[in-house]
């Protein structure tokens, strides 16, 4: 880190124990990148702890290069867990080095993109099996099962059916992955 971690708490005294767990979490996300310039923590005690139990919160803001500015809330999807103040650090922690890990793939231009598929047609059903076989274009004949074909697609299909898909290496040889109707007319 470029500058010293800030801590600040709320609600509760200062801890050393806390500060030292923050300290080593924040050292932790320098894994992910050497280019965090700032990191501010702030802890939230419960306002009302002694009465109805409360959750802890953990905000972290990071400065990265480029202005970009990552910053981790944990007001939202509040677990009983975070009762105790070490979850919440950690958990607060965690999502900050996933958005870091995000934020320095894309920097480096590493976004993964998405297959969207080939074209083929169904050509044949095994009769009383829960699979069938793609023809693609090129002639090859494809292995699909009806798990590649989720949320009822595989009922839908019939023989001459124009799918798109996703081929992987199965032990056989080519199977399809995933299998998406197109519609009733091919794309040129």
């Amino acid at each position: 880190m470029q500058a010293p971690i800030q801590i600040a708490f709320r609600h509760c005294a200062p801890s050393e124990k806390i500060r030292a767990e923050i300290e080593r979490q924040a050292r932790k996300l320098e894994q992910f990148s050497d280019r965090i310039t700032s990191c501010r923590v702030v802890v939230e005690a419960p306002n009302d702890r002694h009465r109805s139990g409360g959750l802890y919160r953990v905000d972290i803001r990071l400065a990265m290069p480029d202005g970009k500015e990552i910053v981790v809330d944990r007001r939202q999807g509040e677990k009983r867990e975070r009762e105790h103040i070490n979850v919440a650090i950690r958990e607060a922690f965690d999502a900050a080095a996933r958005q870091v890990d995000d934020f320095m793939h894309e920097l480096r231009r590493e976004v993964k993109v998405h297959d969207a598929g080939r074209l083929a047609r169904v050509s044949k059903f095994v009769a009383g099996a829960d699979y069938g076989f793609l023809q693609t274009d090129d002639g090859r004949e494809v292995y699909f099962h009806r798990n590649a074909a989720p949320d009822g697609v595989f009922e839908r299909l019939s023989v001459g059916s124009d799918v798109r898909f996703v081929e992987e290496a199965g032990e056989k040889g080519p199977q399809a992955s995933s299998v998406w109707p197109i519609g009733k007319h091919r794309p040129a």
